[in-house]
């Protein structure tokens, strides 16, 4: 078993194929993505790093049965994440959203999962600058200037996924190391 654990929530399956491609980057570094809707909380806990991804849905929300989606994923794991002790576990996050249609809201959900995993007692590692993106709101800023992980819009800005996700990835490893 590798060090890093990649889970992700899925709508229409662009988290997983992210997922998918971060842990190919890792070369090895990481085990293979779990949707965590087939996760067990032993699978989950037993990873000291872990690589949480999430698409925003709605206002903001998670995917999962209570936000409209036909998946249940992470809304079915809160419960489990929200009585965990998180306390020496690393965490960084990346949150697929479109900053065009859904300016309002871009990537929201990452900070639903930041908010809890910082409460539980993680460290949370590769926040990411504004730079670059054009959106009205998005909860997921830390303060004005950088987001809580990693946000890629598969909609209007593939053509940067993997340049961006190697360079999220360098800034985790120096974090971890």
């Amino acid at each position: 078993m590798a060090n890093i654990g990649i889970f992700f929530g899925s709508d229409t399956g662009q988290t997983r194929k992210v997922a998918k491609l971060i842990h190919q980057k890792l070369d090895g570094a990481a085990d293979a993505p779990l949707d965590i809707r087939r996760a067990t909380p032993e699978q989950f806990f037993a990873y000291p790093i872990l690589l949480l991804g999430t698409p925003t849905l709605g206002n903001g929300e998670l995917p999962g049965i209570d936000s409209g989606s036909q998946y249940d994923s992470w809304l079915e794991f809160v419960d489990t994440l929200t009585a965990a002790d998180l306390s020496g576990k690393t965490v960084a996050l990346f949150g697929l959203g479109d900053q065009v249609n859904y300016s309002a809201n871009f990537v929201s959900a990452m900070r639903i999962l930041y908010d809890i995993v910082i409460a539980r007692g993680a460290s949370v590692v590769g926040n990411w600058s504004r730079e670059g993106y054009q959106f009205s709101f998005s909860a997921a800023l830390l303060d004005d200037n950088e987001f809580v992980g990693l946000p890629l819009d598969q909609e209007n800005q593939y053509d940067l996924t993997e340049e961006r996700i190697d360079s999220w990835l360098e800034k985790i490893k120096m974090a971890v190391l």
